[in-house]
């Protein structure tokens, strides 16, 4: 329900005439290119010193409360509605500032959006969440959204719909926590397995599995040759690992192998390729408890590829399919920026 003049749950006074009555809402003060937030807090009492700051912010009315039963502040409605949308690993402060709850990670992990349902949210009126993208890998604390009821005072039968439908649709939002998985590594390719060239994909492996807090158990290279690579990762099927990485040997040449080493070692179910730059030459596949990526060569040259958008998911218990491989197609073109700010950024996220 909309709020006219008519029904409007407060009276409005004249700035100088405010000492000694209490503000209803935070007063925000906006310093252009310096600075935005509440000036005055709500629940303030005003003085005489106030008034002139509160007229130089703009500031020539107060509203007074005067709520009716069937109407709800704004910071009491907000309160609901993070509580409704928060879902496992999603937590707030519970102390809106102008009107708006952040919603924050409690831990590490893979956040996720309910989409469909978060539009419908959107659609009620009166209230209003904003979220980063799907997908998003997140640390402890990270921002994941925000929400409000956009008038002073919400009517409780608006507040009432948004409520249930964010519990209806439980969790809106969530945040995966990441497994401690054990990865082994296969490291692909003539010219490093004769010391032509020095590997250098071990240690970029290394370190973006240890950022979201996997272990590499092991690491060999192997010369091109399909039978080697296919026992080998045939020896790591039988320890005990959750995520086997192979490098290199991923594209169309008569020396790369490492696909079809792969698709011979056991592994049930195999898909060939991404709809992501860098990245198109990509394999995943999956047996029983056991994960395995194929990363191309880009993964080398380029700072974020195909293998930043699929690791978090493998590492939150996901199993992408071919068909999220391919939904990847929509934001799937990384823009090589000079500063790269993965993951604050629409690289693979609509998937």
């Amino acid at each position: 329900m909309c709020n006219t003049k008519k029904n409007l749950p407060f009276k409005t006074i004249p700035v100088a005439e405010a000492v000694g009555t209490t503000l209803a809402h935070d007063m925000t003060e906006i310093i252009p290119g310096e600075s935005k937030g509440p000036a005055f807090k709500k629940g303030h009492k005003v003085t005489d010193s106030d008034v002139c700051r509160l007229m130089r912010m703009g500031k020539n009315n107060l509203f007074v409360l005067d709520l009716k039963d069937d109407q709800v502040h704004e910071d009491e409605a907000v309160n609901e509605l993070a509580a409704a949308l928060a879902g496992p690993g999603v937590i707030f402060s519970g102390s809106p500032s102008e009107g708006k709850l952040e919603l924050r990670a409690a831990y590490p992990g893979l956040f996720k959006v309910n989409i469909e349902a978060l539009t419908k949210f959107n659609m009620i009126q009166d209230v209003m969440c904003a979220a980063i993208h799907n997908n998003t890998s997140v640390k402890t604390n990270n921002c994941l959204a925000a929400t409000r009821a956009i008038p002073l005072v919400i009517h409780k039968d608006e507040l009432k719909r948004a409520v249930d439908l964010a519990k209806e649709h439980y969790p809106i939002f969530c945040v995966k926590m990441f497994n401690p998985l054990k990865v082994r590594l296969a490291i692909t390719g003539n010219e490093v397995y004769k010391g032509l060239i020095k590997d250098k994909f071990q240690d970029i492996v290394r370190k973006k599995i240890s950022a979201l807090g996997a272990t590499l158990e092991e690491a060999v290279i192997l010369p091109d040759d399909e039978e080697i690579i296919s026992r080998q990762i045939q020896t790591y099927l039988e320890k005990d690992t959750d995520l086997i990485i192979t490098t290199g040997g991923m594209s169309v040449d008569p020396d790369d192998v490492t696909r079809a080493g792969i698709e011979n070692s056991g592994f049930e179910e195999t898909i060939y390729s991404s709809a992501v730059l860098p990245g198109a030459m990509f394999l995943l596949g999956y047996h029983e408890k056991t994960s395995i990526m194929g990363l191309p060569a880009c993964g080398l040259y380029h700072r974020i590829t195909i293998f930043d958008l699929i690791l978090p998911r493998l590492m939150a218990g996901e199993k992408p399919t071919q068909r999220d491989l391919a939904k990847l197609s929509h934001g799937g073109l990384c823009l090589n920026c000079k500063t790269c700010t993965f993951p604050a950024c629409s690289f693979g996220k609509a998937g």
